[in-house]
């Protein structure tokens, strides 16, 4: 398998002269992808160890190829050698390997979307530590982030390249960003990424943040021939804090590990123009220092550093500033940093910390977490869900004003882009007042007497009591999901699930309907059939089953809910179909109520796991109808997950295009509008028991 993978993409990226000189490489003892990966030319070392592993399958060439890969955010390629790494898949007989390596397997994973089987390795790596992990409890946290109603809205900006761009910060109508953009021939390269060195620049924009002037590069009394990367500007916009390439006289200076570390820097701009950057004095050769941060009063500056004595690999830090004196740098501490990377701080006008990090549990790499200041204290970060958060690096959070900002992804591509966001919900959790009444379906009017539960999205019991003639109570609850039941003599008992919002003072009713005053009985009709002979017998049931496959028998033989029928060996629920109207795929009000049903059955089967099957109509290019109805399942299984508390684990689902019709519209027009809602469907497949 290897050799054919690697011949495979020989072919294509390297000359056959490549392969004639493999044995040269292999032979010395430090070879040339050992060079280009040790010069942190991640690219070309790792073209070169595909080579190299041609010859021999050594461990130290599949962890830096793996690292390579990893580096460059080819992915799937670092998950392929990193799965040879953990699993011993090389030539020497010893099979252990560096921790690091766990963890780095468990993020490519979850960029990958394989967040289940990444979790087995973060777990592995938590162990090896002797650190606790609960891997369901993780699963679920992972699912609620995924879930949970978005708190922003998003949108990428028109300034993007095909290069890396973030950083954005805006001053007045000027928004200033990073950027590796402006590649020139002969110019000298950044080694990692084959781009230019990374710059400053500014653009002027409306306020729909369109842009309505030409980009342009700072002054070079700010850039140079080496990196400026994330910065911040004062209140007053006369200060700048750069992250910069640690130099003297325009030429890097190294470490004694020949690092070319980043420092943080400083500018004032007098009558317009800014000064010379100088270096701040708590920098510390060895060590980087980066991502600057200004705290509202101007007398912290944070900033994102690997100097000793930290929590991991990159640790958040402030220092003080007393007019131009700075103090000692004061690490954040361990409700903040983590043993892996926080980066990108940001304090907001509240004085919260938004940062990134891949060491708090998240969807994938980077995800932008924040931390409320409560009593002069930072606390638990929070994720900050979709769509701030992807798969893949998410950072950078900067706002410019109480509600909107800017943040930066690689998402959409290997290079990052910058995005503008929205924030048009409550990040942090309150609770919230919540009425609810209960009343006569027909009178409209409480309901005396009545005893009332109301559960959480776990079924837990938040509140229980019998109210009196005013049929109504008040609760202080969080945003979510909640079952409100009743019952009262004389009615029928009932439920409903409520959504409470990020809001106060909600109302809430569930209606009761009145029991029928007795009639007088007719004469006995006739002893009915036992309804379970009655369904084995419409559906051909052989009463060996019930020996064979109690569960099986059960289910078939359940008349109360959505019946269940067996099709060529398969079991499904046997519903009216849920339709959706075309070229959409939200569920309709008719649907709802049959979704509910389905719900309360899967509430009395809890170990049933579902199938959803979803088809489109013949309408729409084959494609089209592929990803409409591929998003028509998962909008069916998000109801179910959301707004009936099926836990989400307990669904797949699957979109069919329009493949599968029930009526076949190979001309869509000869087909009417009622034949096409029928091929508008999902099915409810079993698929475990």
């Amino acid at each position: 398998m290897m050799k054919k993978r690697t011949q495979n993409r020989l072919k294509k990226q390297l000359l056959p002269l490549f392969l004639l000189m493999s044995f040269v490489f292999y032979a010395q003892k430090t070879t040339r992808a050992d060079r280009f990966f040790n010069n942190g030319d991640y690219l070309n070392a790792a073209k070169y160890y595909e080579i190299q592993l041609e010859n021999k399958y050594a461990k130290k060439a599949i962890q830096n190829i793996a690292t390579s890969y990893y580096n460059i955010f080819e992915y799937r390629d670092a998950a392929y050698f990193l799965k040879e790494l953990v699993n011993g898949n090389f030539n020497e007989d010893d099979k252990t390997y560096d921790n690091k390596y766990n963890f780095m397997l468990f993020q490519v994973q979850a960029a990958l979307g394989n967040y289940e089987n990444g979790l087995d390795y973060l777990q592995k790596y938590n162990q090896n530590l002797n650190l606790p992990f609960n891997k369901k409890e993780n699963v679920a946290l992972i699912e609620e982030i995924r879930l949970k109603n978005p708190d922003y809205t998003i949108k990428k900006t028109h300034y993007n390249s095909i290069y890396s761009d973030f950083g954005a910060v805006k001053k007045g109508d000027v928004v200033y960003f990073t950027s590796d953009r402006g590649k020139e021939l002969l110019k000298k390269e950044y080694k990692w990424t084959h781009q230019s060195f990374l710059n400053i620049y500014s653009v002027k924009v409306n306020s729909e943040l369109d842009t309505v002037s030409s980009i342009v590069k700072l002054t070079e009394s700010i850039n140079s021939k080496l990196h400026e990367g994330n910065f911040c500007f004062s209140k007053d916009g006369n200060t700048i804090y750069v992250s910069k390439s640690n130099s003297v006289k325009g030429k890097k200076v190294f470490d004694k590990q020949k690092n070319n570390n980043i420092h943080l820097y400083k500018a004032i701009k007098v009558a317009g123009k800014w000064s010379k950057l100088e270096k701040l004095p708590f920098n510390a050769l060895g060590y980087s220092y980066q991502h600057p941060a200004l705290n509202p009063k101007e007398d912290k500056l944070y900033f994102s550093s690997n100097r000793e004595g930290g929590f991991g690999e990159y640790d958040l830090y402030y220092v003080t500033i007393k007019d131009t004196i700075y103090g000692e740098p004061v690490n954040l501490g361990a409700t903040i940093n983590t043993s892996h990377r926080e980066h990108f701080p940001f304090i907001s006008k509240k004085g919260n910390l938004f940062f990134s990090s891949n060491g708090h549990l998240g969807l994938g790499m980077l995800d932008n977490f924040v931390s409320e200041k409560i009593k002069g204290e930072f606390t638990e970060p929070i994720n900050l869900g979709v769509p701030i958060n992807s798969k893949y690096d998410d950072f950078n959070v900067n706002y410019f004003n109480d509600k909107q900002g800017f943040f930066a992804s690689n998402r959409n591509q290997k290079q990052d882009d910058i995005f503008s966001f929205t924030q048009i919900g409550e990040i942090f959790i309150r609770e919230y007042i919540n009425t609810f009444e209960i009343r006569d379906y027909d009178t409209k009017a409480f309901i005396s007497n009545v005893t009332v539960s109301l559960l959480n999205k776990k079924n837990k019991e938040i509140y229980n009591n019998t109210l009196d003639s005013d049929a109504v109570f008040n609760v202080n609850i969080l945003p979510s999901y909640y079952r409100l039941k009743a019952t009262c003599k004389g009615y029928k008992e009932n439920e409903n699930v409520f959504k409470v919002l990020e809001k106060q003072n909600q109302k809430h009713i569930l209606y009761l309907h009145k029991i029928p005053a007795k009639i007088i009985p007719s004469p006995l009709p006739p002893k009915p059939i036992d309804p379970i002979v009655k369904v084995m017998k419409e559906k051909g049931i052989n009463k060996d089953l019930k020996e064979k496959d109690p569960k099986r028998f059960e289910l078939l033989t359940d008349v109360k809910g959505p019946p269940i029928v067996e099709r060529n060996g398969k079991l499904y629920f046997e519903m009216p179909p849920i339709y959706f109207d075309f070229d959409m795929w939200n569920i309709r009000e008719d649907s709802r109520l049959i979704l509910n049903e389905l719900a309360k059955k899967l509430d009395r089967y809890p170990n049933i796991y579902l199938k959803i099957n979803s088809y489109t109509d013949s309408r729409g290019t084959k494609m089209y109808n592929q990803v409409l109805s591929e998003r028509r399942a998962e909008s069916t299984r998000n109801y179910l997950a959301l707004e009936t508390y099926i836990n989400a684990r307990r669904f797949k689902f699957e979109g069919f295009g329009e493949t599968h019709p029930i009526i076949p519209c190979e001309i869509p027009s000869n087909c009417t509008e009622d034949e096409h809602q029928l091929n508008r469907r999902s099915e409810f497949e079993i698929i475990k028991y």
